[in-house]
């Protein structure tokens, strides 16, 4: 994967977009260890991730032209059983979802709950979760594709018919 530097837009899951700010070392019990220190874009939010477990929780670069693409499928398919399960089994599978930072999961997420709240009253639950799956893919598709998140939104709800 290659280490990301200073000034790079990386996903931190379940937080989103972050900037690395720098990259530094800290003794930590009288080991020296690297850190990247993120910034979760629109907020002041810091996150110190050690370099050598990056990988392991997940942090990765904004996605590419190809996942755009897949991120859009995802998000038009309509032919979607939809888990009538209880809310709360439906509630711990999206948390695990968007916990991935996996953008095709949470796209899928975002998706289930769209469709959910065309049948019936979301619950409040359900509508906090729309919200941080629409945030979490809005910032990453305006960073993607270079375009502004009011210009996401609108795309998402022309493709949810609102």
């Amino acid at each position: 994967m290659g280490a990301f530097k200073v000034g790079e837009k990386v996903v931190y899951p379940a937080h989103g977009v972050a900037v690395i700010e720098e990259v530094k070392s800290r003794t930590v019990s009288g080991t020296e260890a690297r850190f990247y220190s993120l910034r979760i874009l629109d907020s002041d939010m810091k996150i110190m991730v050690p370099t050598g477990k990056a990988e392991g929780v997940g942090l990765r670069r904004v996605i590419g032209k190809d996942m755009i693409t897949k991120v859009y499928r995802v998000l038009r398919e309509k032919r979607v059983s939809i888990d009538t399960a209880t809310w709360n089994r439906r509630y711990r599978e999206y948390t695990e979802k968007i916990k991935t930072g996996s953008v095709l999961e949470i796209a899928s997420v975002l998706r289930d709950l769209f469709m959910l709240k065309g049948d019936k009253e979301l619950s409040f639950g359900e509508r906090k979760m729309l919200d941080t799956a629409r945030n979490l893919l809005v910032k990453e598709l305006a960073v993607a594709k270079a375009n502004s998140e009011e210009k996401i939104m609108e795309e998402l709800n022309s493709i949810f018919g609102h």
